[in-house]
This record gives structure tokens, C-alpha cells and sequence, in this order.
């Protein structure tokens, strides 16, 4: 692989991060619920972990619920905090272009018997904060609403929608997997009640995430076993990924350091934008100044995504049609259609995502190559014979 351009779907690991968890990965190997003396240094360092994240978010540890990953932590709240306020309510608000944890989170609470306003978009792929306003009735008690979109990185008005849901008080789950590596995380800030991480998102490990549960707030429990996490998520705590995770949030979130990687990121991204926009039949998707300085995401005409995808892989450039979690589906992106562009349209996606080890260099490199991939594909689609009708 020559270009890596698919961060949106998972990062590599950071060496600080690495170095973080090597110890609890050997000498540090103690179940932290064990009172001995091998549990009591895992314990430090879940402790440890548990305190920088709070930190970063503004947050009390106590508030912090170390999970399986952003699906679990998405699901978790929803369904936590949904089956915790029922007596309340029954209604839940969400996005149409949400991640698909929290799609499918709220289509099992629909199952239940829970009521679900799925709130449309604009062209960008933004909730208008009115929208959010005119959906809450007095039965709603959960609303979800993704900080920065995976697919086509418009950032929505987190703060002035959390602002809202405080207000009316309702529950505010911000679902900030996308945008923890680039975007503050005040959870004061931006209101939120809940909100979800993942660490492979931000140059961490795999399977480990968190979610930010503000205190008073009530959640039922997904998974049944121990007391961990203070019963809100059973099972012995991934130490090592914790303590990994922890590291990677604290080195993004780091204020100098976050500024200048978004400058050097935007300026690539705004590179990439002008050179792909060149190409024949090339449009950018999503809001063209307030996105995650990270994404760049286009329609092109006359090709299928995923074609072009796999003909780039062969030029040794690593992209993507769109979210990782529903790369493989016949069906069009559902952020795509629920902007407003056709299906036909939708199937030609696709999404370049930049980080930390891309130069200038891969994006010219990129942008030939696709002007390539793209001459060769139209042309072969040209000659190919049509078939008659029957």
C-alpha cells in the first residue's frame, strides 16, 4: 500500500500509545477486581485511565463507562438511558444519517413499542436545531444527534442543539466517534448527557471505547454479570486497551497539538478537494467549510464506488465508498439518499479520509490515479455493447 486514505474507518496505533500498554499487556496483567496485589496495579491504571478521560471531557471519573467500543457505547446509551426513562416516555429522537450503531439501536426500541422521529437533513447532511425543537413532546426522552458524520464529515450544531434538550429537559446522547480526533469534547460545552468514543477512531486500539454518562442520569445496564463499572457495563475491564485509549484521547485532544495537525489536515484536505473537483464528472458531498478537516467525500458520474474503490486498491491507494460497517451492501449510502441525492447517483460515492502519515505527495499521487482509474472506467463502460431490452 502505497496511500492509506481510509482513517474514517480506522487509524494506526500511535508509538506513545503502544508504549502506554505494554506494561499492563505483560507485568501489569491483573484482573483490576481483584484485591491482591497484581489487581491492585491494574486497578491503578484503569484509575489512572478513567481520570485522564474525565479530564479531556470536562467530566468527574465517575462518569466515565469503559465499553467494548463507540457500537456498544451507542447502543448502551440509547437503550440505557430509553428503557431507564420509559415510565416517562416512550419517544425517541434521532437523525437520518446517523452511524448505524445508533440506527439500529432505535429500530430494536421501535420493536418495543418506542416511537422513533427520524429528523431529515439538509444538502450538507446538517439537523436544522429547529427540527430538533418542533420533535420534542412531552413523551420524549432521549435524542441523538452524531457530533461529526462518518461518511461525509459535516459537523452538526452540537452545542445549540444540546442547548435545546436542556431546556426541554431531554436526555442528549452525542455519538463524538468521528469527531474525537479533531473536534473539542467539553461535554458542558456541548450539553450532552451521554456521549460515545472509540479508540481506533483517534490512533488507539481496537475494542475499547467509552461513554460519558453525566451524573443524576439513569441507564439501565446491556450487559448483566459483575458490579464493574459501577454496574452499568459487567465483564473484567480491557486494561491494556483502556490505558491505550486513554493515552491516544489525551495526545489527540491536546489543545497546541490538535490546532496544528487540523491546520496541516485542512490545508491537505482542501489540496485533495480542489484536485478530485478538477476531474471530469467530480462533486464534492457533504458541507464544504464546516467538516471534519480530515474528510474529503465525492459523487463521481459514470462509475460505481465500489468498482473504483477496488481499482484504486490495485494503484495502492486505500479509500473507501463510505462507512466501513456497511461497505459490502447492494443498497446506496443512507446519508447519500437521505440528503436528497438519487440512487443512481449514490452508488458512484466515494470517501478519502486523511491522517497523520499523509504528505502533500499522496495527495497528488491520489488524484492521477483517479483521473486514471476514472479514464479507464468511463472508457470501458462506453464501449461496452448495450444489452436489449427484452
Amino acid at each position: 500500500m502505497s496511500v492509506y486514505l481510509d482513517h474514517a474507518a480506522t487509524t494506526p496505533m500511535r508509538p506513545e500509545v503502544l508504549d502506554a500498554m505494554a506494561p499492563y499487556l505483560t507485568e501489569h496483567f491483573g484482573n483490576p477486581s481483584s484485591i491482591h496485589g497484581a489487581g491492585r496495579r491494574a486497578r491503578l491504571g484503569l484509575d489512572e485511565a478513567r481520570e485522564t478521560v474525565a479530564r479531556v471531557l470536562g467530566a468527574k471519573p465517575r462518569e466515565i463507562v469503559f465499553t467494548g467500543g463507540g457500537t456498544e457505547a451507542d447502543n448502551l446509551a440509547i437503550k440505557g438511558a430509553a428503557w431507564a426513562a420509559s415510565a416517562r416516555g416512550r419517544e425517541l429522537v434521532t437523525s437520518s444519517v446517523e452511524h448505524k450503531a445508533v440506527l439500529h439501536a432505535c429500530a430494536v426500541m421501535e420493536r418495543f413499542g418506542f416511537h422513533v422521529t427520524y429528523l431529515p437533513v439538509d444538502r450538507y447532511g446538517r439537523v436544522d436545531p429547529a427540527d430538533v425543537a418542533a420533535a420534542i413532546g412531552e413523551h420524549t426522552t432521549v435524542i441523538s444527534v452524531m457530533y461529526a458524520n462518518n461518511e461525509v464529515g459535516s459537523v452538526q450544531r452540537i452545542a445549540e442543539i444540546g442547548t435545546i434538550c436542556r431546556e426541554r429537559g431531554v436526555l442528549f446522547h452525542v455519538d463524538a466517534v468521528q469527531a474525537a480526533a479533531y473536534l473539542p469534547l467539553d461535554v458542558n460545552r456541548l450539553q450532552a448527557d451521554l456521549l460515545s468514543l472509540s479508540a481506533h477512531k483517534l490512533n488507539g486500539p481496537k475494542g475499547v471505547g467509552a461513554l460519558f454518562v453525566r451524573q443524576g442520569t439513569a441507564l439501565l445496564a446491556q450487559l448483566s454479570g459483575g458490579s464493574q463499572e459501577r454496574q452499568r457495563r459487567a465483564g473484567t475491564e480491557n486494561v491494556a486497551g483502556i490505558v491505550g485509549f486513554a493515552r491516544a484521547l489525551e495526545l489527540a485532544q491536546d489543545p497546541g497539538a490538535r490546532g496544528g495537525e487540523n491546520t496541516r489536515l485542512a490545508t491537505l484536505r482542501d489540496e485533495l478537494i480542489a484536485g478530485m473537483t478538477s476531474l471530469p464528472g467530480v462533486r464534492l458531498t457533504g458541507h464544504p467549510s464546516e467538516r471534519l478537516p480530515s474528510n474529503a467525500s465525492f459523487l463521481l458520474e459514470g462509475v460505481e464506488g465500489g468498482d473504483l474503490v477496488a481499482a484504486l486498491d490495485l494503484e495502492g491507494i486505500a479509500t473507501s465508498t463510505g462507512s466501513a460497517c456497511t461497505t459490502g451492501s447492494a443498497e446506496p449510502s443512507h446519508v447519500l439518499l437521505s440528503m436528497g441525492f438519487p440512487p443512481e447517483e449514490a452508488h458512484g460515492s466515494l470517501r478519502l479520509t486523511l491522517g497523520r502519515g499523509n504528505a502533500e505527495a499522496d495527495v497528488r499521487l491520489t488524484v492521477e490515479a483517479t483521473r486514471t482509474v476514472l479514464e479507464r472506467m468511463r472508457g470501458a463502460r462506453a464501449a461496452r455493447p448495450e444489452v436489449a431490452s427484452v
